[in-house]
Protein backbone atom coordinates (compact mmCIF):
# COMPACT_ATOMS: atom_id res chain seq x y z
CA UNK A 1 0.00 0.00 0.00
CA UNK A 2 0.92 3.40 -0.86
CA UNK A 3 1.55 6.39 2.54
CA UNK A 4 1.80 9.26 2.69
CA UNK A 5 3.09 12.37 4.85
CA UNK A 6 2.02 15.79 5.00
CA UNK A 7 4.86 17.79 6.71
CA UNK A 8 4.55 21.57 5.10
CA UNK A 9 3.60 22.93 7.77
CA UNK A 10 5.56 25.40 9.26
CA UNK A 11 5.50 24.45 13.42
CA UNK A 12 5.29 28.14 14.44
CA UNK A 13 4.02 27.17 17.42
CA UNK A 14 6.96 25.20 18.39
CA UNK A 15 9.29 27.83 17.63
CA UNK A 16 7.67 30.38 19.81
CA UNK A 17 8.29 28.15 22.39
CA UNK A 18 12.01 27.78 22.24
CA UNK A 19 11.99 24.54 19.90
CA UNK A 20 14.30 25.14 17.06
CA UNK A 21 14.20 21.92 15.43
CA UNK A 22 11.77 21.90 12.06
CA UNK A 23 8.47 19.77 13.36
CA UNK A 24 9.21 16.82 11.31
CA UNK A 25 12.93 16.46 13.11
CA UNK A 26 11.35 16.75 16.33
CA UNK A 27 12.80 14.32 18.44
CA UNK A 28 10.14 11.68 20.60
CA UNK A 29 12.78 9.39 22.77
CA UNK A 30 15.63 10.11 20.54
CA UNK A 31 13.52 9.32 16.94
CA UNK A 32 12.59 12.83 15.17
CA UNK A 33 9.11 12.25 14.04
CA UNK A 34 9.52 11.35 10.63
CA UNK A 35 11.72 8.48 10.85
CA UNK A 36 9.28 7.02 12.93
CA UNK A 37 6.02 7.46 10.99
CA UNK A 38 8.46 5.81 8.22
CA UNK A 39 9.91 2.84 9.87
CA UNK A 40 6.38 2.37 11.27
CA UNK A 41 5.45 2.57 7.42
CA UNK A 42 7.66 0.12 5.97
CA UNK A 43 6.77 -2.38 8.99
CA UNK A 44 2.94 -2.38 7.62
CA UNK A 45 3.26 -3.52 3.86
CA UNK A 46 4.34 0.17 2.11
CA UNK A 47 4.67 -0.21 -1.36
CA UNK A 48 5.94 3.54 -1.63
CA UNK A 49 6.08 6.65 0.70
CA UNK A 50 5.43 10.46 -0.43
CA UNK A 51 6.23 13.03 1.72
CA UNK A 52 5.55 16.62 1.28
CA UNK A 53 7.67 19.17 3.41
CA UNK A 54 7.61 23.46 2.45
CA UNK A 55 10.28 25.09 0.93
CA UNK A 56 11.83 26.78 3.72
CA UNK A 57 12.58 23.39 5.48
CA UNK A 58 16.25 23.10 4.30
CA UNK A 59 17.40 20.80 7.02
CA UNK A 60 14.31 18.46 6.51
CA UNK A 61 15.60 18.51 2.90
CA UNK A 62 18.75 17.63 3.61
CA UNK A 63 17.72 14.68 5.93
CA UNK A 64 15.35 13.09 3.52
CA UNK A 65 17.86 13.67 0.95
CA UNK A 66 20.40 10.83 3.10
CA UNK A 67 17.62 8.04 2.74
CA UNK A 68 17.96 5.25 0.90
CA UNK A 69 14.73 2.99 1.40
CA UNK A 70 13.78 -0.41 0.28
CA UNK A 71 10.40 1.12 -1.49
CA UNK A 72 9.95 3.97 -3.86
CA UNK A 73 10.79 7.83 -1.89
CA UNK A 74 8.78 10.51 -3.52
CA UNK A 75 9.82 14.28 -1.73
CA UNK A 76 7.90 17.14 -2.40
CA UNK A 77 8.70 20.33 -1.49
CA UNK A 78 6.21 22.94 -1.89
CA UNK A 79 4.61 25.47 0.77
CA UNK A 80 1.17 24.94 0.79
CA UNK A 81 -1.88 26.84 1.91
CA UNK A 82 -3.07 24.10 3.79
CA UNK A 83 -3.16 20.60 4.67
CA UNK A 84 -5.57 19.78 1.73
CA UNK A 85 -3.46 21.38 -0.54
CA UNK A 86 -0.79 19.62 0.45
CA UNK A 87 -2.94 16.44 0.12
CA UNK A 88 -3.77 17.25 -3.21
CA UNK A 89 -0.10 17.51 -4.24
CA UNK A 90 0.99 14.62 -2.98
CA UNK A 91 -2.35 12.80 -4.70
CA UNK A 92 -0.45 12.18 -8.14
CA UNK A 93 1.44 9.60 -6.29
CA UNK A 94 -1.86 7.70 -4.73
CA UNK A 95 -4.31 7.16 -7.88
CA UNK A 96 -4.70 3.36 -7.51
CA UNK A 97 -6.04 1.57 -5.14
CA UNK A 98 -5.63 2.59 -1.68
CA UNK A 99 -3.77 3.78 0.27
CA UNK A 100 -2.61 6.10 3.82
CA UNK A 101 -1.41 9.06 4.53
CA UNK A 102 -1.32 11.12 8.04
CA UNK A 103 0.17 14.22 9.39
CA UNK A 104 3.83 14.31 10.84
CA UNK A 105 2.62 15.03 14.05
CA UNK A 106 0.39 12.73 14.26
CA UNK A 107 1.57 10.06 17.58
CA UNK A 108 0.21 6.80 17.69
CA UNK A 109 0.63 3.26 18.69
CA UNK A 110 2.25 1.07 16.38
CA UNK A 111 0.02 -2.23 17.45
CA UNK A 112 -2.93 0.05 16.88
CA UNK A 113 -1.79 1.19 13.15
CA UNK A 114 -1.44 -1.76 12.15
CA UNK A 115 -4.76 -3.19 13.48
CA UNK A 116 -6.13 -0.34 11.40
CA UNK A 117 -4.71 -0.82 8.20
CA UNK A 118 -5.35 -4.83 8.15
CA UNK A 119 -8.69 -3.84 8.74
CA UNK A 120 -8.93 -1.43 6.36
CA UNK A 121 -7.10 -3.73 3.58
CA UNK A 122 -9.23 -6.62 4.06
CA UNK A 123 -13.00 -4.00 3.73
CA UNK A 124 -14.53 -4.50 0.62
CA UNK A 125 -17.25 -2.18 1.29
CA UNK A 126 -16.10 1.43 2.52
CA UNK A 127 -14.19 4.22 0.70
CA UNK A 128 -12.34 5.26 3.43
CA UNK A 129 -11.65 4.66 7.22
CA UNK A 130 -10.66 7.13 9.55
CA UNK A 131 -8.46 6.98 12.69
CA UNK A 132 -10.72 8.54 15.75
CA UNK A 133 -10.05 8.75 19.21
CA UNK A 134 -12.48 9.60 22.52
CA UNK A 135 -9.61 11.03 24.02
CA UNK A 136 -9.84 14.93 23.49
CA UNK A 137 -6.75 17.01 23.57
CA UNK A 138 -7.01 19.33 21.00
CA UNK A 139 -7.47 22.85 20.78
CA UNK A 140 -9.78 22.69 17.59
CA UNK A 141 -10.95 19.24 17.58
CA UNK A 142 -12.92 17.55 14.50
CA UNK A 143 -16.43 15.66 16.04
CA UNK A 144 -17.03 12.51 13.95
CA UNK A 145 -20.40 11.45 14.26
CA UNK A 146 -21.07 7.53 13.91
CA UNK A 147 -24.05 5.07 13.65
CA UNK A 148 -24.43 2.25 15.84
CA UNK A 149 -22.05 0.56 12.77
CA UNK A 150 -19.49 2.69 12.89
CA UNK A 151 -20.23 4.78 9.58
CA UNK A 152 -18.97 8.14 9.45
CA UNK A 153 -22.37 10.52 9.70
CA UNK A 154 -20.98 13.70 9.98
CA UNK A 155 -17.96 15.85 10.61
CA UNK A 156 -18.48 18.60 12.86
CA UNK A 157 -16.81 21.72 14.67
CA UNK A 158 -18.71 21.06 17.86
CA UNK A 159 -19.59 18.07 19.62
CA UNK A 160 -23.17 16.71 18.56
CA UNK A 161 -25.65 16.02 21.44
CA UNK A 162 -27.29 13.16 19.22
CA UNK A 163 -25.15 10.68 18.93
CA UNK A 164 -23.98 8.27 22.55
CA UNK A 165 -20.04 8.31 20.72
CA UNK A 166 -18.03 11.18 21.37
CA UNK A 167 -14.88 10.89 18.71
CA UNK A 168 -12.69 13.44 17.25
CA UNK A 169 -10.68 12.84 14.26
CA UNK A 170 -7.21 11.41 15.23
CA UNK A 171 -5.24 12.57 12.09
CA UNK A 172 -4.67 9.45 9.88
CA UNK A 173 -6.71 8.56 6.94
CA UNK A 174 -6.75 5.85 5.01
CA UNK A 175 -9.03 6.38 1.43
CA UNK A 176 -9.12 4.28 -1.44
CA UNK A 177 -8.89 6.29 -4.70
CA UNK A 178 -13.08 6.76 -4.97
CA UNK A 179 -12.29 9.88 -2.23
CA UNK A 180 -9.80 11.41 -5.48
CA UNK A 181 -11.62 12.86 -7.76
CA UNK A 182 -13.50 14.79 -4.54
CA UNK A 183 -10.15 16.09 -3.80
CA UNK A 184 -9.43 17.73 -7.08
CA UNK A 185 -13.09 19.55 -6.98
CA UNK A 186 -12.54 20.77 -3.54
CA UNK A 187 -9.44 22.54 -5.06
CA UNK A 188 -11.26 23.69 -8.31
CA UNK A 189 -14.08 25.53 -6.14
CA UNK A 190 -11.31 26.75 -3.55
CA UNK A 191 -12.33 24.79 -0.60
CA UNK A 192 -9.95 24.77 2.01
CA UNK A 193 -8.74 22.33 5.01
CA UNK A 194 -8.65 18.71 5.47
CA UNK A 195 -12.03 18.86 7.59
CA UNK A 196 -13.96 20.67 4.88
CA UNK A 197 -12.78 17.98 2.57
CA UNK A 198 -14.20 15.12 4.73
CA UNK A 199 -17.58 17.03 4.50
CA UNK A 200 -17.69 16.91 0.80
CA UNK A 201 -16.38 13.04 0.72
CA UNK A 202 -19.68 12.25 3.23
CA UNK A 203 -21.86 15.01 0.77
CA UNK A 204 -20.86 13.03 -2.51
CA UNK A 205 -22.01 9.71 -0.67
CA UNK A 206 -18.75 8.46 -0.11
CA UNK A 207 -18.70 5.65 2.69
CA UNK A 208 -16.11 6.39 5.67
CA UNK A 209 -15.70 4.53 8.54
CA UNK A 210 -14.65 5.02 11.99
CA UNK A 211 -11.33 3.31 13.55
CA UNK A 212 -10.87 3.79 17.26
CA UNK A 213 -7.86 4.60 18.64
CA UNK A 214 -7.22 4.36 22.24
CA UNK A 215 -5.56 7.67 22.43
CA UNK A 216 -3.58 9.56 20.22
CA UNK A 217 -1.73 13.36 20.29
CA UNK A 218 -0.42 15.71 18.09
CA UNK A 219 2.89 17.86 18.61
CA UNK A 220 1.94 21.16 18.67
CA UNK A 221 3.48 22.74 21.74
CA UNK A 222 7.04 22.43 23.53
CA UNK A 223 5.08 20.26 25.78
CA UNK A 224 3.68 18.34 23.60
CA UNK A 225 6.86 16.91 23.33
CA UNK A 226 7.44 15.41 26.96
CA UNK A 227 3.34 14.31 27.02
CA UNK A 228 3.93 11.87 23.77
CA UNK A 229 7.21 10.78 25.15
CA UNK A 230 5.44 9.15 28.02
CA UNK A 231 2.48 8.05 25.80
CA UNK A 232 4.88 6.12 23.61
CA UNK A 233 6.67 4.39 26.68
CA UNK A 234 3.95 3.75 28.99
Amino acid sequence: MNYAIIAAGEGSRLVEEGVMEPKPLVRLNGIPLIDRLVAIFLKNGATSITIIVNEEMKSVQRHLSEWKLAVPLHVIVKSTLSSMHSFYEVSRFLNEGKFCFTTVDTIFREEEFSGFIRTFLSDSVYDGMMAVTDFIDDEKPLYVNVDNEMTITDFTDQPSVSTAHRYVSGGVYCLSSNALPVLAQCVENGISRMRNYQRELIKHGLKLKAYPFKKIVDVDHASDIKKAEFFLLS
